[in-house]
């Protein structure tokens, strides 16, 4: 049975009240389809991996983009989808809020707010983050829609070390409203052990770019949820581009690796008939 957006935002709120839960991120709706043939419960969208696909690096995609890439996820799925909504698009906190509330029309039931400054290589300090984030919680809170928001910093990004910099944006961030807060870049046991308890029991999205810690390990950790990033659309990009350097050197052995057609279709046809 289809869920209805209420049903969806519904079921996004329950996986943030206890336990840990896995939020891998398709860039597409192929991607989309298969992760929940799979049987992971929610998604989330990726700004990369979504630029990537049309051809375009990080932070290169616009608004109207954006928007129109998460109404066809949204509407392709049957699960909740948590938008990466970068900075909000708009330098100022109306431009925050207005873009806030066409995020939450197309149908998603979670995004997130980062404090990067796109176009420069900085970050918004602790008052004007906060105050960016206020006015996305006010969109949400206007709106009626039971929206999960995602408070992000950046800085470990920039700087592996800056934990307790970090850490004092996500407890400002908590404050001020998020429901969910998310420092990509936090890799080590003590690093985020620390971020968890700071914002407890507000829950803590980790981000897995790379091997390390495992789901058990994350979520003994107290970690409630666990998102991948570009790190799925860049295996798949690795193999596409191994296989193709082959096929330059005349080659065709790789070909013999993929998955069948007809289990393809098979995977793709229930969704058509559903």
């Amino acid at each position: 049975m289809s869920r209805t957006v209420k049903e969806k935002r519904a079921r996004f709120r329950e996986l943030h009240q206890s336990g840990c839960f896995i939020l891998p991120n398709p860039w597409d709706v192929g991607s989309a389809r298969m992760l929940e043939s799979l049987g992971f419960e929610a998604l989330a969208s990726t700004s990369t991996g979504y630029a990537w696909s049309t051809g375009r690096p990080d932070y290169a995609v616009t608004r109207d983009d954006v928007l129109e890439h998460l109404t066809t996820l949204a509407n392709s799925v049957n699960l909740p989808l948590n938008a990466d909504f970068e900075a909000g698009f708009a330098p100022d906190l109306e431009g925050v809020a207005e873009n806030v509330s066409r995020a939450i029309a197309v149908g998603v039931a979670g995004l997130s707010i980062e404090d990067r400054i796109v176009g420069e290589s900085g970050l918004y300090d602790i008052a004007t983050s906060v105050e960016r984030l206020k006015a996305a919680r006010a969109a949400i809170d206007q709106s009626g829609e039971d929206v999960i928001l995602v408070a992000r910093t950046e800085g470990l990004l920039l700087d592996a070390t800056a934990l307790k910099p970090a850490i004092e944006k996500l407890v400002a961030f908590a404050d001020a409203g998020a429901d969910c807060l998310y420092a990509p870049g936090a890799r080590n046991r003590h690093d985020i052990a620390e971020l968890v308890k700071a914002v407890a029991p507000k829950p803590t999205n980790i981000v897995m770019m790379r091997p390390g810690l495992s789901f058990a390990e994350l979520a003994d950790l107290g970690v409630r949820r666990i998102s991948i990033g570009g790190a799925l659309a860049r295996v798949m990009w690795a193999s596409a581009i191994a296989a193709a350097r082959e096929l330059k050197e005349g080659r065709f052995d790789v070909l013999g690796s993929g998955i069948p057609g007809a289990s393809l279709d098979a995977m793709f046809r229930s969704f058509a008939d559903a």
